[in-house]
């Protein structure tokens, strides 16, 4: 009888150290469940805030308030572009017919990080100073926004130029300075070699390189994935 007894309680024992197994394993399933669906839900949270900071840039850049990053997408007032003015030496406007440009030319300086400025507008380029002016030894560097969010920008189909096209750039003084693409560079976002980009394509004749963005958006952020460069020289 007592054989008996001890068999039944250590069977009973066994069966209770199975059953709290299992609800152990399915309270463990609940709260990982509990935990993947609070991570997916503060995921989407984030997904969201970015969408609406980048919608909220591009509104504030529209009304007056636009950085290199979230260009205005408003055209330029009708007069802006002949009214336009620089010193002699600078660059005032660019054309490139072969994709359809003809844009004011602004100034631009190095931001606080230490990266090339981009033009406010995206209808606009950007000059930087550092750089060669148009015609003089060494590379005359102009970058523009490929697009925003709603609009194709100056440089939307800078990719498209090939080796001949040409390119003019006038001055200030209103000379005009043509070049010739040579080649065209595309580097990933977070390695363009601005070392070759602020260089003449040709050591021996003026050059002219011009810069976008390239590749597709990163999810959830403003940024393009790759930069194109075009390398052209003064014909």
């Amino acid at each position: 009888m007592l054989s008996a007894t001890i068999k039944y309680v250590t069977k009973l024992h066994s069966e209770c150290k199975i059953f709290v197994l299992s609800w152990t394993l399915i309270a463990a399933g609940i709260i990982l469940a509990i935990i993947g669906g609070t991570l997916a839900w503060h995921q989407h949270q984030q997904n969201e805030a970015a969408d609406k900071n980048a919608a909220a840039a591009e509104y504030r850049a529209n009304h007056g308030h636009a950085t290199g990053s979230n260009p205005s997408t408003i055209k330029p007032k009708p007069g802006a572009f002949t009214s336009w003015q620089v010193p002699a030496d600078e660059p005032r406007y660019i054309f490139i017919p072969k994709i359809s440009v003809k844009a004011m030319v602004k100034p631009t300086w190095q931001t606080k990080d230490g990266a090339i400025g981009t033009p406010t507008n995206i209808y606009d380029t950007s000059w930087y100073v550092h750089s060669a002016k148009p015609g003089q030894p060494g590379a005359t560097f102009i970058d523009g926004h490929v697009s925003s969010s709603t609009s194709p920008g100056v440089f939307y189909k800078l990719k498209d130029l090939r080796p001949g096209d040409k390119i003019q750039v006038e001055k200030g003084d209103g000379a005009m300075v043509t070049y010739r693409v040579v080649k065209k560079v595309f580097y990933e976002y977070d390695s363009v070699n601005m070392k070759q980009a602020l260089a003449p394509v040709n050591p021996n004749k003026a050059g002219l390189t011009l810069m976008t963005c390239a590749g597709d958006v990163i999810p959830h952020t403003t940024t393009f994935s790759q930069r194109v460069a075009v390398f052209a020289e003064e014909t």
